[in-house]
């Protein structure tokens, strides 16, 4: 009888370290294809300057930011692009953002900056603050081309000349940029390559990019770039005025509205920093996750498996199917479970490195993706147990009550 189970749970040993290994070598695959046949906005930095080159408004709205509002500030002075105006949408701030933000500028005039007091109700905070910036600017009025972008961002001095080009080489409508993130702080080193990651495999770049009925709706608020008169053929931001991922609301209407979209990888084109500390961190990745599963519990539960099952718990058992076959009498049971282990250990860190690479993500901290993916399953389902339970989502300074849906 011992011998029985033995041989049954190498078995099932050996069963899910070629399930975790399927997955890791299609992760591995889906990357290597992505990278190969998807340009990331560093190739804009080699195509030809548009001549002659669009106007370009660029508005910004931040809600006491002034820990880095200066650093965009300063970014976006150093742009190459020979025709841009800038719209800074300062939006209840209590904080010294203002101030600082005008001692960056230093009076250029290129640069706008609208003080809002107050947010109507009905609009969540940030989308109120684009649209006030789109209605309320002449330079905006005028722009042949619109961009959004948020205050805890950074540009390369390339970044706006690189991205209008990649528009008009492919004749987009929308463009839009996941940017390289930050990793200073403990939870963005450990955690946020495995929550980027299960973003990313919810809504893959290149189904994002198609223009066709199998494309998966998809935008990031941090880099959006439109044409104006695809972005007014939409609704602008009015017709996402109560949303709390307002860039996927308005990506769902450019598919609806068969408008061509583009998602790249910034490629360190433009930075980002999400969260300064893990509770907002934690309340951040929340939101994004409830809102991209439509506020759906089954649909957050079910994204929770996989980090849970092939991030945490799956590199686990193949390593222990690796030290078994390793340590047990040789035979025909330890062969099979060194030779399984290790071929699933090769494909699980092809695919962890692919990650890892293609984000910019630093490779010293591979070996913490599990905590990582433990962590984000802890996200995902604590996401889903606040919609149930009727808990508020706090954001930008504003507290909103999102229904359910079924």
């Amino acid at each position: 009888m011992p011998q029985i189970i033995l041989t049954g749970m190498t078995v099932l040993l050996c069963a899910c370290c070629l399930a975790v290994g399927g997955f890791w070598v299609a992760v591995a695959f889906h990357v290597a294809r992505t990278m190969a046949f998807h340009p990331t906005a560093r190739r804009g930095l080699r195509l030809p300057a548009p001549d002659p080159a669009p106007r370009v408004c660029i508005v910004i709205p931040a809600h006491n930011e002034e820990t880095v509002i200066g650093t965009v500030a300063a970014s976006l002075r150093a742009q190459d692009y020979p025709a841009f105006r800038v719209v800074f949408v300062l939006d209840r701030c209590t904080d010294r953002t203002e101030d600082i933000l005008r001692d960056a500028l230093a009076g250029d005039v290129r640069f706008e900056v609208l003080i809002l007091k107050a947010c109507p109700e009905g609009w969540a905070g940030k989308v109120h603050a684009v649209h006030r910036g789109i209605a309320d600017s002449s330079a905006a009025r005028d722009a042949e081309l619109l961009l959004f972008a948020d205050a805890d961002t950074c540009f390369d001095p390339g970044c706006v000349r690189a991205c209008v080009s990649l528009m008009l080489e492919r004749r987009l409508d929308m463009l839009s940029l996941l940017s390289t993130l930050t990793a200073r702080s403990w939870f963005e080193r450990v955690v946020q390559p495995a929550a980027a990651f299960e973003l990313a495999r919810q809504y893959p770049l290149l189904r994002a990019g198609r223009n066709d009925d199998r494309r998966r709706a998809f935008a990031n608020g941090q880099f959006l770039l439109f044409r104006a008169d695809a972005y007014r053929a939409l609704g602008g931001h009015e017709a996402v005025h109560d949303e709390l991922l307002e860039d996927l609301a308005l990506a769902r209407r450019a598919a609806d509205l068969r408008l061509r979209a583009g998602v790249f990888l910034a490629d360190g084109v433009l930075l980002c920093r999400m969260y300064a500390d893990w509770a907002s961190f934690g309340r951040g990745w929340r939101r994004i996750y409830t809102e991209g599963a439509k506020r759906k519990p089954s649909r957050l539960r079910a994204a929770a498996r996989v980090p849970l099952l092939f991030g945490a718990i799956g590199p686990a058992l193949v390593l222990l199917a690796t030290l078994l076959g390793l340590l047990l009498a040789p035979g025909t049971r330890a062969s099979a479970l060194l030779a399984i282990g290790l071929s699933a250990s090769v494909a699980c860190l092809a695919g962890l490195v692919s990650v890892f690479l293609s984000s910019r993500s630093p490779l010293v901290y591979l070996p913490c993706y599990p905590l990582g993916s433990f962590l984000v399953w802890r996200i995902l389902i604590r996401a889903a147990r606040d919609l149930e339970r009727g808990a508020p989502t706090v954001w930008g300074g504003r507290s909103y009550q999102r229904p359910v849906r079924r």
